[in-house]
């Protein structure tokens, strides 16, 4: 019997060693499969924001260098499979031409795309289509911006109740007034339509000749916003005034990502 002990003893240490050796391997093998993943998706994202920044030169528009997030883990696992949960890219201090020597800003513009279908085949060769089922893109236009894409002289806008509200000088009678009202908004063709209405003028004179002249004024006021291009396609599809500024919901379907979309 003590025979028979004695050799136990060695056999389950070795086993021990045995499982703590394996154990040690699949942590080391664990760390290198998470590092390539991450460098996968580090070279992945670089190349997307360079494609992003390339276009926006082509569009004669600025900004920071893309900020790119490809979400879902693992990153090599959506790549065997040719499907990518979603892209981020995100553009501070975004600019872009508008006509007559203005620019339209928003910081930033933040875009989303989703449902990406890119082909492993696709991704080694460099041939072929990269294609997002849907990209959605959101950004804030400044009040101070948007008066002076208008051209109107004098022109204030704001927030109030969720409207915006639009204020400007008027001459009447020798004098200047503050007339003011709610703006309607519509958004046709990635074109803003902004009008005005239930515009008043404290102390201005409620006659006939006044109010003539208050009704034409307002209609000089009106003014369609032309939405410069947008990265990746954008359309503008939603405006919705905010304390902070007009903010501005674009979006589009089956976009190229490849090098010519871009």
């Amino acid at each position: 019997m003590a025979e028979v002990y004695g050799t136990a003893r060695p056999r389950k240490r070795w086993g021990r060693r045995l499982l703590i050796t394996f154990l040690v391997l699949l942590l080391i093998i664990l760390g290198a499969l998470v590092v390539a993943d991450r460098v996968g998706a580090s070279y992945a994202e670089r190349v997307i924001g360079d494609r992003v920044a390339q276009q926006l030169t082509d569009q004669q528009a600025t900004a920071e260098q893309p900020d790119v997030t490809i979400e879902g883990v693992p990153f090599l696992t959506q790549v065997l499979d040719g499907r990518y949960q979603e892209i981020k890219i995100r553009l501070n201090d975004f600019t872009g031409p508008a006509g007559n020597g203005r620019t339209i800003k928003m910081n930033p513009l933040d875009i989303r795309a989703t449902d990406v279908s890119a082909p492993l085949d696709t991704v080694r060769s460099g041939n072929g289509d990269i294609v997002a089922g849907t990209v959605t893109g959101v950004g804030t236009l400044g009040y101070a911006n948007l008066a002076e894409l208008t051209g109107q002289a004098g022109l204030k806008l704001s927030e109030r109740d969720g409207k915006l509200v639009g204020t400007a000088p008027l001459q009447a009678l020798g004098q200047t007034w503050n007339v003011s009202g709610s703006a309607n908004l519509e958004v046709k063709d990635s074109v803003v339509k902004v009008t005005f209405a239930d515009v008043t003028a404290a102390g201005l004179p409620n006659i006939p000749l006044v109010r003539t002249l208050v009704d034409n004024y307002v209609k000089q006021l009106a003014f369609d916003l032309k939405v410069p291009a947008l990265p990746l396609g954008l359309k503008v599809q939603k405006v919705e005034p905010r304390p902070d500024g007009l903010f501005v919901t674009t979006g589009a379907s089956d976009v190229s990502l490849s090098s010519g979309g871009l």
